[in-house]
């Protein structure tokens, strides 16, 4: 699935173009939230610093204790789990008012994870995009957001 390309990027432009629209729009979707007034501090700290430093260090945990290369949940139940999280995390304005600021974080997290995959032209987890890149690992757990993406994208350029 992550296979690279002689320029080091395992995506093609379908599959860049797609992560940039997604991952810019979750995170300009906070930033113009932010900027119109409803900037929470929280939300920043914990989307970019602490959902990012708690996957980390689970991924590290888990790489010292298994160093082989994790892959699990990349089908259809990997994606429902991975869309359930995202979901869970987004919907507490909704169920937990008092931490509602956790929907905006996740918004930044995925959406920044995003961000750095389409730069890096990683096609894996953008889960773990943040903590893949600092580990130097290619973890795959729970994510086949923009599979279909880049299996277009890598048809069309091979036919």
């Amino acid at each position: 699935m992550t296979e690279t390309s002689a320029h080091g990027r395992a995506i093609g432009t379908w599959g860049t173009a797609a992560r940039l629209l997604v991952g810019g729009y979750l995170v300009g979707s906070v930033v113009v939230g932010s900027v119109t007034g409803h900037f929470r501090v929280e939300s920043w700290v914990l989307g970019l610093v602490g959902f990012p430093v708690l996957a980390l260090g689970w991924q590290a945990w888990r790489a010292r204790r298994r160093p082989q290369r994790l892959v699990a949940y990349t089908g259809p139940l990997g994606h429902l789990l991975t869309l359930a999280l995202f979901l869970l995390l987004y919907g507490t304005t909704w169920y937990a008012p008092p931490i509602g600021f956790v929907s905006d974080a996740a918004l930044l997290f995925f959406g920044s994870s995003m961000l750095l995959a389409a730069g890096r032209g990683y096609s894996g987890c953008e889960v773990l995009a943040i903590s893949n890149w600092l580990l130097r690992r290619d973890d795959q757990l729970g994510c086949v957001v923009f599979d279909a993406v880049d299996r277009l994208g890598s048809r069309r350029t091979v036919g």
